[in-house]
């Protein structure tokens, strides 16, 4: 099944890339010149680099390997999904535009070729036979023989509309990867959400919560995205902070400098930490142990009471199941008293149903990256029941970050990076 979906997608791969090739090099370069050659040398290693990106980190490749490959390979992807849906855009101009240079041609030759009233005929002397005979031939002798015109109009025309709606898409392309891009390299905003619980004691009220998710370390984003999210998170003063998940794409040993910054969070009641599906992918166990030497505490499938007036609770991403890690719901919340109000730290949303069975309040995850790249958010719509914000599912309420990183891309388009500063509300305030 895994050979099938590989080769599936190593199809559509060649095939868009067959495709970007024929619009941006074929339809716009003469054939066997230098642009030809070098833009089809570019269509096949831009997909190269991109494979590479992707399987460098699980093949267990240098880490100095990684980053060489990982700026050009995740970019051109991006690139990639933008240039496609621009090009598919352009099919639909195309034609239009080519009606429109038409007509417009075929108006300007009507005033061009538009019928002169004849002068009045003059008289000539008449002329005997061998005369007329003999201007014609020094006529004929004079012009050349009548040459036809091949018309290369209809060639032109195309031409330059394949040029026009290419330079286009690649300039929408590389606008909107190079402004998700700024977006990731800025740094995450700071979100507020207020979130009232029912059985909050008047003590919590207004107790502050800074939720980070999916920070996703890795060979792009390193110390200075560490630094950028610690400043962030600091600056909002919270009295919790919650590291759901997905903090690196990396082991330990590549990774361990890029995570120091993180010492540096501060919270009147602590850091927080629970694991993501891409912590099983680098070693959660390591990364556990490391978490806590850089001062957060991991939760895993544990409780404890905040001193403010709520139970804290972290379950096990459901990833580390075939680790014989999951989340245990039992563990973490079976025996707790459900007078108290419930915070539950889960990576991914689809825990909810087992959160709503456990009289959970409210529940923080991330995980949907909010889809990280339009149209990716209807993708992430199938998958989880929340993509980004706070729901309600029975008495639990769910709050989705959106991550303060990127996975695979620096880029994010339409689901801008956030923290999450959750603000408690007592009803009873």
């Amino acid at each position: 099944m895994i050979a099938f979906f590989l080769v599936v997608v190593l199809a559509l791969l060649v095939l868009v890339h067959w495709y970007v090739w024929r619009r941006l090099v074929r339809d716009v370069t003469a054939p066997g010149g230098l642009a030809r050659r070098i833009g089809t040398g570019v269509v096949v290693a831009l997909p190269v680099l991109a494979v590479a990106a992707l399987v460098s980190g699980r093949a267990g490749a240098p880490f100095v390997v990684q980053q060489v490959v990982a700026w050009p390979g995740f970019l051109w992807l991006a690139t990639l999904l933008y240039l496609v849906l621009a090009l598919v855009v352009g099919e639909a101009v195309r034609p239009l535009l080519s009606r429109w240079l038409a007509r417009r041609a075929a108006g300007a030759e009507a005033a061009v070729t538009a019928p002169v009233p004849a002068p009045a005929p003059v008289p000539v002397p008449e002329r005997l036979p061998e005369a007329e005979a003999e201007a014609e031939a020094e006529a004929e002798a004079e012009d050349g023989p009548p040459v036809v015109a091949v018309p290369a109009a209809d060639v032109s025309r195309r031409l330059f509309v394949s040029r026009v709606v290419g330079g286009a898409a690649v300039a929408v392309a590389a606008g909107t990867v190079a402004n998700g891009a700024y977006g990731v390299l800025r740094g995450p905003r700071v979100k507020r959400v207020t979130v009232p619980l029912a059985k909050l004691p008047r003590a919590a009220h207004g107790y502050r919560i800074a939720v980070v998710s999916d920070i996703h370390l890795g060979p792009i984003l390193g110390r200075a995205h560490s630094q950028r999210i610690v400043d962030a998170i600091n600056a909002t003063q919270p009295d919790l902070i919650a590291v759901v998940g997905d903090l690196v794409d990396g082991t330990v040993a590549d990774l361990g400098p890029a995570a120091e910054p993180l010492a540096g969070l501060r919270a009147r009641h602590g850091s927080f930490f629970v694991t993501g599906n891409h912590e099983y992918f680098s070693g959660a166990d390591a990364w556990v142990d490391h978490v806590r030497e850089l001062g957060m505490r991991p939760l895993r499938n544990e409780r404890l009471e905040i001193a403010a007036g709520f139970d804290l609770a972290g379950v096990d991403d459901v990833a580390g199941e075939s680790e014989g890690q999951g989340p245990d719901f039992g563990r973490a919340l079976g025996d707790r008293d459900r007078s108290r109000a419930a915070v539950l730290l889960a990576h991914q949303p689809i825990v909810i149903d087992d959160a709503v069975a456990h009289g959970v309040d409210l529940q923080l995850s991330g995980h949907t990256h909010g889809g990280q790249l339009w149209p990716g958010n209807y993708l992430a719509e199938l998958a989880n029941p929340t993509v980004a914000g706070l729901e309600r599912y029975g008495d639990t309420q769910l709050y989705v970050s959106r991550g303060a990183g990127a996975w695979g891309p620096p880029v994010r388009v339409g689901a801008p990076s956030d923290i999450t500063v959750v603000q408690l509300a007592s009803k009873q305030a």
